[in-house]
This record gives C-alpha cells, sequence and structure tokens, in this order.
C-alpha cells in the first residue's frame, strides 16, 4: 500500500476514527529522535552544523522531487543520527548516507527516479562521489535497522486530519488552511527548536498559527477546540513557529528591498502614482457612461 504522511498507518480511512488517532498519539514518539538529541544539537555547534550539511546534501538531491520527499529523508536522516550518533564527517560517507536517506524516501512515496538520476544529481554538485548500487543497499540495510523498519513515519502531516476534523471548516476554508499550515511545517523541520515537540504539537501549533494569519477572526474559536484538547505545550511551540514565519518575512523583505536600489524605487513609486491616476481616469469616464446610459433607460 502506497504510503501516505497524512494517513501513515495502513488501516486509515479517508477520516481517523478514535481508534486510530488513539494509536497514532500511543506510538508518535517511536517516531521522532529521542529528546537527548535535540539537547545535544542545541548546545553542540559542531553537531548542528554538521546535521545543516546533510540537510543540504538532501535538499540538494531532491529539489526536483516533492517536497514531501524531503521532509520524509530528513526524518530518516535525524532518526538514524539520534541511533548511531554524529560521527566525524567525511565527505563521501554524508553523502552516502544523504543519498540512502533520500532513495529510501522516494521508495516509500513511490516516486519515480532511475539510479542514473541520482549519479547525475551526485556529480552536479561539488566533489561528485559514484556509489555503486550495492553500496547503497548496504547502506539502506544499515538505515533500516536502525529505525527498526519503521518507515512509515509518524510526522505532524499525519495529525493534521484529526485537528481539521475539529474546526468543521468548508472544503476552500479548509484547504487554505492545511496548505499554510504544510508550508509552516516543511519550513520548520530545519530548525533545531522544533524538534522538542512531539508531531502532533508542532501539527496543532501549525494549524493555529496559520488560523491567525489568515483568518484571525476565527482564531479564538480555533484555539478554543485546541484548548479543549489539553495540549500542555502546545503555546510554547506556537512561539517557535511564530518566530520562524516572522524570520521567513524579514529574509523576503531583505532580498525586495536589496534589489531595490534608489532609481528603482523612484521608477516604482512614479509607476504607481501614474497607475492610480489611470485607474482615476478610467473609474470617472466609466461612472460617466454608466450616469448616461442611466438617464436614456429612464427616459
Amino acid at each position: 500500500m502506497e504510503f501516505d504522511l497524512e494517513n501513515p498507518l495502513e488501516y486509515f480511512h479517508d477520516l481517523p476514527n478514535s481508534q486510530d488517532v488513539s494509536s497514532l498519539f500511543l506510538i508518535e514518539s517511536d517516531h521522532i529522535p529521542p529528546l537527548n538529541y535535540f539537547q545535544n544539537l542545541k548546545s553542540n555547534e559542531f553537531d548542528a552544523s554538521v546535521r545543516t550539511d546533510f540537510i543540504s546534501l538532501i535538499s540538494q538531491l531532491s529539489c526536483n522531487f516533492d517536497p514531501f520527499v524531503t521532509y520524509l529523508a530528513i526524518n530518516y536522516l535525524d532518526r538514524f543520527l539520534a541511533n548511531q550518533g554524529i560521527l566525524q564527517p567525511k565527505p563521501w560517507a554524508n553523502k552516502l548516507l544523504a543519498v540512502t536517506c533520500f532513495s529510501l524516501a522516494v521508495k516509500m512515496l513511490k516516486t519515480e527516479y532511475s539510479a542514473t538520476d541520482v549519479q547525475a544529481l551526485m556529480n552536479h554538485g561539488d566533489g561528485g562521489f559514484i556509489f555503486e548500487t550495492q553500496t547503497i543497499k548496504r547502506m539502506e540495510a544499515l538505515v533500516l535497522g536502525a529505525l527498526q523498519w519503521r518507515m512509515r513515519s509518524i510526522t505532524p502531516f499525519s495529525f493534521i486530519p484529526y485537528f481539521t476534523n475539529l474546526f468543521m471548516l468548508d472544503d476552500i476554508t479548509l484547504k487554505v488552511l492545511k496548505d499554510r499550515a504544510s508550508e509552516i511545517i516543511l519550513k520548520s523541520q530545519k530548525d533545531v527548536k522544533v524538534m522538542e515537540f512531539k508531531p502532533s504539537i508542532v501539527a496543532a501549533s501549525s494549524l493555529l498559527y496559520s488560523s491567525h494569519e489568515l483568518f484571525p477572526f476565527q482564531y479564538p474559536c480555533f484555539l478554543g477546540i485546541i484548548s479543549n484538547c489539553s495540549y500542555e505545550s502546545v503555546m510554547e511551540c506556537y512561539n517557535v513557529i511564530q518566530d520562524i514565519a516572522k524570520e521567513e518575512y524579514e529574509s523576503m523583505f531583505n532580498v525586495h528591498s536589496s534589489s531595490g536600489t534608489p532609481v528603482n524605487v523612484l521608477d516604482e513609486n512614479f509607476l504607481s502614482l501614474e497607475s492610480e491616476k489611470t485607474n482615476g481616469t478610467n473609474v470617472a469616464h466609466t461612472t460617466m457612461i454608466q450616469e448616461k446610459h442611466f438617464k436614456r433607460r429612464k427616459i
């Protein structure tokens, strides 16, 4: 059966029932790194930088694939490193592990790719290493053993249907909210601070932040629903996600500002004013035509 991040358990249906959801909450801790892994990354800059390098390699390999492939590959990476520890980095070993996590994620999500495509991606970057198929397969067996063959990862996406079902939204609002929450979850995975929280907490916090951003008038209602579920650390995670979103907006603003030379800024302002004038003239002209038409019909 094809693996779906929103429905990780094989017996899930379109909407999870109470028994399925209870199972998710019970086993979600088995699909994330232990807390000491997060604490080590938080206190050890070297290990954190090694993890960043791994994520960069995986992102390069999966740049032309669905973002969920990247997410699942990084999930496998973190769980493997938490089990095996972060050793002294070696370029070939790092690339082999990145390729292996990427390969396993692609297979789980049934994404079409070939070994030739992977080799081309590896050779495209700096220091291209060519690994034989058997070498990758042996590394896959090592990763599978470290993960205890738990490849149907329980992630924040697994809890999105449960929480959105509580909100009782129309289809359009639901899609907009889920899309924005998914964006936040994908972006937040690279931040070490998010690893402190369980997937269910990250899902609830991402939906809350998205609702506050998109539907501020409905936010108190969503907050009340989440609060009734008694999730103690939701607001703490919400604050972390809020900081990540702020950094996202600031980076976008900086990119826009850096491209705006004084001449460009003046040109933009001039064009904006001209557009307003044109629009004003068009509106006045249209209004006059409508008034004349109305008078003729009245006569």
